[in-house]
């Protein structure tokens, strides 16, 4: 008897609902996902991200079916597929309509590549024929460009193109929902990029709803329609990437999307609809816009990014003395690190721009692209 939701919310291809899951462990109960609920839209590409023990891939495994969820719903395609709520009501993986490819891509070394992407197929309930079957793999195959390969083993095969084989394995069942657990997370540098930009088209070319989880902010950005930035099982922001990147809810997503730099300060005089904000207790500061609500005296956190900042050699408007301290050459690009009052910043020199370590300088802040958050109650200045 099909469970009674499992027919609604037509209009997103996966949503979650409240979704907790927790588990024990020698220090207790530990509440990996904490009620979180998001949808995703037919052919969109959603991103998870966040660092180690946010929840992120604990919310990947409840959505496979990997993992019983201990409250919320899930549904896919308007199919609830997970609802503990209703008499523990739970689909296993293999009933659900899913591809998923892992961190490992589980390649299994004693078949070919023809094998391992038919495997999904072979299995299933009911069996397709034998010619269905090939035409299927050769299908998968030709869409991540390793046709030619089909009857290679498995052990010859390069890590590239172990995971060109895991998405064709994936994608064989032609499932409605492609869920990605940091698939990238093995590959050197230049073949990572690489791999980026195939995955994109991949995902483009066969138009399927993607569930992508990452610690990597450059690759959520690059790859992403939506972003949802995770921390401690909430979700801490959602949105297009560029939303979230430019105009952050908070300090932490400031800084984990992106190099950012975050500052105590107070605010030390309201100036009409702008405030003067003193850093690191006095001495230096800031004129910038006042958001509604603060206080003379408030303690509050100011982030932002090292591209909205200059190092000038004079004084000038919004501007902080400082001494320069270390210099990264990167190319088109120099990393500089410099020190105001008891804080190292970082700032970002283009092209031919020169300063000395050890130099005093002053680092102008954009007051347009300043962020100015209420402090947390830890970084409170006194």
């Amino acid at each position: 008897m099909p469970h009674e939701n499992q027919r609604r919310d037509r209009d997103a291809m996966l949503k979650v609902e409240q979704l907790a899951k927790a588990y024990e462990t020698r220090n207790g109960l530990v509440q990996a996902v904490n009620s979180i609920s998001f949808e995703v839209p037919q052919g969109e590409f959603f991103t998870l991200l966040g660092p180690s023990g946010c929840g992120k891939t604990t919310t990947l495994r409840c959505i496979a079916g990997l993992e019983e969820p201990d409250g919320g719903r899930i549904s896919i395609d308007a199919r609830v597929v997970a609802d503990p709520g209703a008499n523990n009501f739970h689909v296993p993986a293999y009933e659900r309509d899913i591809g998923m490819v892992f961190q490992s891509y589980a390649i299994w070394p004693h078949m070919d590549v023809f094998e391992n992407v038919a495997y999904p197929l072979r299995v299933r309930k009911p069996r397709p024929g034998r010619d269905e079957i090939r035409d299927r793999v050769l299908d998968a195959l030709r869409h991540v460009g390793m046709e030619s390969m089909a009857d290679r083993p498995a052990t010859r095969l390069s890590c590239g193109q172990q995971q060109r084989v895991a998405f064709a394995r994936a994608l064989v069942r032609h499932p409605k929902l492609l869920l990605l657990d940091e698939p990238l997370s093995n590959l050197d540098a230049k073949l990572r990029e690489q791999m980026r930009f195939e995955l994109q088209e991949l995902v483009e070319r066969v138009a399927i709803t993607t569930i992508y989880v990452t610690h990597d902010q450059a690759e959520a950005l690059a790859m992403s329609d939506t972003v949802a930035v995770m921390h401690d099982g909430h979700i801490a922001q959602s949105g297009p990437p560029r939303e979230v990147y430019l105009n952050p809810s908070d300090e932490f997503v400031a800084s984990f999307l992106g190099a950012a730099n975050i500052v105590m300060a107070k605010v030390a005089a309201r100036q009409g609809r702008e405030g003067r904000f003193e850093i690191d207790g006095g001495g230096a500061s800031l004129i910038l816009p006042l958001p509604d609500g603060m206080a003379d005296g408030q303690s509050v956190t100011l982030v932002f990014r090292p591209e909205d900042t200059a190092i000038v050699m004079a004084p000038a408007d919004n501007a902080l003395p400082c001494t320069i301290e270390r210099l990264s050459f990167q190319g088109g690009l120099t990393e500089c690190h410099v020190r105001v009052g008891s804080t190292v910043l970082r700032s970002m020199l283009h092209g031919t721009e020169h300063v000395e370590r050890g130099a005093g300088a002053w680092l102008r802040v954009n007051p347009k692209r300043c962020l100015v958050f209420p402090a947390r109650a830890k970084f409170a200045i006194k």
